[in-house]
């Protein structure tokens, strides 16, 4: 079975031209891990999936991460709501996603993929738009790529979610610096030979920069990688199956009202290798 797609955006997303059926055969997982690595993004409209379903089609694709959801037959899934209710241990984070940032910056090795698909959407807002760091990487002149082989940068968890609310608390701050630091080189070099810049509003400073200089740097490459040209956006449908390569993107949700309710749920597959730098 071969796999049929059309191209979003010029450097990021593909829409699959699939059923439910193709997608759970198991006849077509090559192909898009080969389509997702490359373009970044992929969707399928009209799909569907209950929850047992996307789960055994995100098992097919990877490994699938367990989390510490224990509830009979939620293993591995994420409710990604602000409703705290709905998931009491990570809605009270959620709110940085309005920032672009890739997951598991903290992590020696970040997730490889994220499957979502929606099951409450809001009236207004909710887009979610994904930046494609290979294509920003490769479109950088070869002395600036050479220039920043080799810096490294610290991720933290205040430095991804103060800038999103402004008006914290102490004790929500505190909360946040408790979080472990990580130290990531800025760019990724992958085992498959390509290069992608690590890039995520949780970047705090580069290593032995000094401050100014660090900052400077840092948003001049944001702003660079989030061009539109490097750019999907993506508007929900219900029904939409969307996955994307967390390694070679960032991604970042617009603003809606939180008692809309809007809730998406969400299988992600383990890493597959760690953030290796020019000297690793």
């Amino acid at each position: 079975m071969a796999l049929q797609s059309v191209d979003l955006a010029p450097l990021i997303g593909s829409e699959l031209k699939v059923t439910k059926a193709d997608l759970l055969s198991g006849a077509l997982t090559g192909a898009i891990r080969d389509l997702l690595v490359r373009r970044g993004v992929v969707i399928a409209r009209d799909v569907h999936f209950t929850d047992e379903e996307q789960r055994a089609f995100a098992r097919s694709l990877g490994d699938l991460r367990l989390g510490t959801v224990k509830q009979e037959g939620e293993e591995g899934l994420m409710k990604v709501t602000f409703d705290e209710k709905v998931n009491p241990e990570y809605a009270k984070f959620f709110f940085g996603s309005q920032l672009w940032h890739m997951d598991g910056t903290y992590e020696e090795v970040p997730p490889f993929a994220t499957i979502l698909t929606p099951r409450v959407l809001s009236q207004t807002g909710g887009e979610t738009h994904f930046a494609n760091n290979y294509a920003a990487y490769e479109a950088l002149p070869d002395e600036e790529k050479a220039r920043l082989d080799g810096l490294k940068v610290v991720h933290t968890m205040q430095a991804a979610l103060f800038p999103a609310k402004r008006d914290c608390t102490v004790e929500e701050f505190a909360l946040w610096a408790s979080y472990p630091n990580r130290e990531h080189p800025l760019v990724w070099h992958h085992k498959s030979g390509r290069k992608s810049l690590v890039l995520s509003t949780s970047a705090s400073h580069v290593v032995g920069m000094h401050p100014a200089d660090s900052a400077y740097l840092l948003q001049g490459l944001m702003a660079h990688a989030t061009q539109d040209r490097f750019v999907y956006r993506h508007q929900w449908r219900m029904g939409d199956l969307l996955i994307w390569d967390n390694t070679g993107t960032m991604h970042r949700v617009l603003p809606f009202p939180p008692e809309s309710g809007r809730q998406l749920h969400r299988f992600t597959l383990n890493g597959e290798e760690p953030v290796r730098g020019l000297a690793a």
